[in-house]
């Protein structure tokens, strides 16, 4: 059962104990587990759907698999408000300054998922206006494989990105990391010629 200082029944954090002689009325941790704990419990997802992706980002919003179990309820559609953003679907050379500029209006810490094949490589699509992943933009956290992938595979991502955010260990995101100030890093595409 669950004691007063632990109602919801949720283990404690790594590194908080209950005092060792049964008294449950103060407990030992560092204030870094606690509030890691506290984020681990409390992610604001922003969805940025493009494609098929998007449909199956829905389906766990809903009741059959309920993302609301894990603490990300909250879907916000405001970049100040939220800070995971769920990245599902192409994404175009044209969107790459918009996710950036997304990204950057989130407030810290931000964590990025990238969702299905598109979103995380182009996918198949290999052509001149796909952007092939969207860690040529911003950083990523987790990639979820698939195309769709399924929605236990996105429950799946939420729950090893809370591992990751419980640990509190600084972590690097990606494959690689670009700050890009507009389109000036992103490749120039040649001007598609219509006959």
């Amino acid at each position: 059962m669950g004691s007063l200082l632990n109602p919801g029944h949720k283990p404690l954090p790594a590194g908080v104990t209950p005092a060792q002689e049964g008294d449950e009325s103060y407990m030992l941790s560092r204030l870094a587990d606690v509030v890691n704990w506290g984020r681990k419990y409390s992610l604001w997802p922003y969805p940025f759907g493009t494609a098929c992706c998007g449909i199956e980002m829905m389906a766990v919003l809903g009741g059959r698999f309920d993302l609301s179990r894990y603490g990300a309820e909250l879907v916000r559609f405001s970049p100040r408000q939220a800070d995971m953003m769920i990245v599902a679907g192409t994404i175009s050379i044209k969107m790459a300054p918009i996710i950036k500029k997304i990204y950057d209006q989130m407030a810290e810490p931000r964590w990025v998922v990238s969702m299905g094949a598109c979103a995380s490589s182009g996918g198949f699509y290999n052509n001149y206006c796909t952007l092939q992943g969207v860690d040529e933009v911003i950083p990523v956290d987790v990639y979820v494989p698939g195309c769709p992938p399924h929605p236990q595979a996105l429950l799946h991502s939420v729950m090893a990105l809370q591992d990751k955010i419980a640990s509190g260990n600084t972590f690097e995101r990606g494959r690689k990391q670009i700050l890009i100030e507009g389109l000036a890093d992103v490749p120039a595409r040649p001007p598609m010629v219509m006959r």
